[in-house]
């Protein structure tokens, strides 16, 4: 997908459990962003906010189609990823917007 404004995004945004961090890494390293692709989408940032009041992590999937995203989010397999992700972060938040290249949150 290039910056033509075609296809979606899925963002999530987070704060990582500082005392988790090691296992956070292993989970999204090795399960998290290996099973989205496998469910079609592509990561396609992971921004770091070091200050401020906004939450410290935010990551961009993208796709595209909106057919591919909502199967996703209604597949069990996007429960349990969920699921599990939470026992790493806290205020986790996500919502999908139309892809338009850059930044976007």
């Amino acid at each position: 997908m290039g910056n033509t404004g075609s296809g979606y995004k899925l963002l999530l945004s987070y704060e990582v459990n500082a005392k988790d961090l090691q296992e956070y890494y292993q989970f999204v390293m090795g399960r998290y962003i290996p099973s989205l692709q496998e469910l079609g989408l592509q990561m396609s940032e992971a921004w770091h906010t070091a200050y401020g009041d906004v939450p410290s992590r935010l990551i961009g999937f993208v796709c595209e189609d909106h057919q591919t995203v909502v199967d996703l989010l209604k597949s069990e397999e996007w429960e349990r990823l969920t699921q599990e992700l939470k026992k790493y972060v806290m205020d986790l938040e996500y919502k999908v917007i139309p892809y338009r290249g850059g930044f976007q949150f």
